[in-house]
């Protein structure tokens, strides 16, 4: 009988052991399993999103070289990528042009481009700067010329507005920025240029 009890508490304690095992395991995994089912989910729902209405995409941007020179005609709308300079505008606020040839490889590393004709009004100059400061990956410049009050400008693509007031900016901002450019996560700090914020 003694042994019985104590085959019986041997028993009891395996099982205890097991049980802490497993909920050790439950543990650990459970949060792990979380996390990946939700950065799948969001990797998914972004794949799944539509483009933004009225963004314009080039199915195959030109080339990222690196060059000594740039033309770029005056006017328009900046350009969605291609040859540009070997060091990039930092990222932040300008009230004064900054050189395609820097913001475009600024692009290239994921920022989106952000220009303003110079007539816009102040008001909205500073709606843009509000959603720009302290932000990464996002440059803002006046572009002379340019043929629309507003143009959000990525690598491959491109937005234009008629009022800072249009809710997708935002939406382009979110969607965009830094998921655009054959180096998408590369720096847009430590390049060219002091930004004002």
């Amino acid at each position: 009988m003694a042994k019985k009890q104590r085959l019986s508490r041997k028993e009891q304690r395996l099982q205890q052991v097991e049980r802490e095992k497993r909920m050790r395991m439950l543990r650990i995994w459970l949060p792990v399993t979380v996390i990946v089912v939700a950065f799948l989910g969001l990797i998914l729902a972004r794949l799944l999103e539509p483009d933004i209405v009225g963004a314009e995409f080039i199915p195959s941007p030109p080339p990222g070289v690196h060059v000594a020179e740039l033309d770029i005609p005056e006017g328009g709308l900046p350009p969605m990528g291609g040859p540009h300079y070997g060091s990039w505008q930092n990222c932040g606020i300008y009230e004064t042009p900054v050189d395609p040839g820097h913001a475009i490889h600024s692009m290239e590393h994921g920022a989106v481009w952000i220009t303003y004709h110079p007539d816009l009004p102040q008001d909205q100059i500073e709606s843009l700067q509000s959603r720009v400061r302290g932000q990464s990956y996002l440059l803002l410049s006046p572009y002379p010329a340019q043929s629309s009050p507003i143009a959000l400008t990525v690598w491959d693509g491109q937005l234009v507005v008629e009022s800072a007031d249009d809710e997708r900016i935002d939406q382009f901002i979110r969607r965009y920025r830094n998921t655009r450019g054959p180096e998408q996560g590369a720096s847009c700090t430590g390049g060219v240029g002091v930004p004002r914020g």
